[in-house]
């Protein structure tokens, strides 16, 4: 078992761990934000947010009035509100308690807050090529228009629910993410001496089993610019992590830097013709499909803990544990 403090400090620990800017670049950056946090005045403190002392991904967070709460059964799902806190007391009530709800997507202060992991991308792209002052430039723009449209949400409604209903809730987002773009990254990585075209990437997919799972479901990996006989060039997991869907300015500067190709989770309609505009081939893995991937990459190790997994909204729920087999001999009768 682990407690809910525990689970909140793995899921940072693992955000961390596979954040594609390295660990260092990110430690840094923790260090950054204490040497700012000591210069404000003690009036500034009091409204200060101290998780960002020590948790560079705004948007995963935990609420519970008791985080050294022991958790036994945890229900599960990509986005959570009140129905799936309901579904919690129900599945309580009916015999089986539900210790933690947790969801992919952001509630609370960690929707709030939503915008301030974008500036991960930034990152990101100069790792690929762009400068750093040119994507800081492209993603500050964007992060205000992602920070204006979630203002007026009422990020407060699931938690009052849970509250109200007794139950803890905790939501692990970018930290989640970036597990599953480290995992395409070195799945490509992989096999990059026999990727020649955009066909042999979209091969690489049918091998995992949320993908596979998600096209049987008709929502599985797609090619959205391009095509699979184009080559592939130099291939960029740029769109999978960082929040949300990021400027789409930045694919010209994308393309001057040398990518050919861009792996993605979803992508909107005037990114898509931006993209096409500077011939960047576009596939697009799948949203619940990699939401599902890159959370039961954290849940295994909730799992082998002793941890219960209860998958719900849109959770395709994998696991890639190993169950031990039990080996059985049969003793034969032997004469005295």
């Amino acid at each position: 078992m682990m407690t809910i403090k525990q689970i909140y400090e793995l899921a940072i620990k693992l955000g961390t761990q596979n954040d594609l800017r390295g660990v260092a670049a990110v430690r840094r950056k923790l260090k950054r934000e204490n040497e700012k946090y000591e210069k404000l005045s003690a009036e500034e403190k009091k409204t200060y947010d101290k998780e960002n002392l020590t948790n560079p991904y705004s948007d995963t967070r935990y609420f519970a009035k008791d985080p050294d709460q022991q958790i036994k059964r945890l229900l599960v799902g990509i986005d959570l509100d009140t129905e799936e806190v309901l579904l919690a007391k129900e599945l309580t009530d009916g015999g089986k308690p539900i210790d933690l709800v947790m969801s992919h997507h952001p509630i609370g202060i960690a929707l709030a807050g939503l915008h301030e992991v974008m500036h991960l991308q930034a990152e990101v792209m100069a790792l690929h090529g762009v400068p750093i002052n040119i994507a800081e430039s492209l993603m500050q723009i964007r992060v205000s228009e992602v920070s204006r449209s979630i203002d007026p949400y009422n990020h407060q409604r699931v938690i009052d629910s849970a509250n109200l209903l007794g139950f803890p809730l905790m939501c692990v987002h970018t930290a989640s993410d970036n597990m599953v773009a480290t995992f395409l990254k070195n799945l490509i990585d992989r096999h990059q001496k026999n990727i020649e075209t955009v066909g042999d990437i979209m091969k690489l997919f049918d091998d995992i089993p949320e993908y596979q799972i998600a096209t049987k479901l008709k929502s599985g990996p797609v090619l959205y610019a391009g095509s699979e006989d184009r080559y592939a060039g130099k291939i960029a997991v740029t769109e999978v992590t960082g929040g949300t869907e990021g400027s789409k300015e930045m694919y010209g500067r994308l393309a001057q830097a040398g990518i050919g190709t861009i792996i993605g989770m979803h992508m909107k309609e005037d990114h898509k013709k931006e993209a096409e505009k500077h011939h960047i081939n576009v596939i697009v893995v799948g949203h619940m499909s990699s939401d599902s991937l890159g959370m039961n990459l954290f849940l295994d190790e909730l799992e082998k803990k002793g941890i219960e997994i209860i998958p719900c909204s849109g959770l395709i729920r994998v696991s890639r544990i190993k169950k031990s087999k039990k080996i059985t001999t049969k003793r034969k009768n032997r004469r005295k």
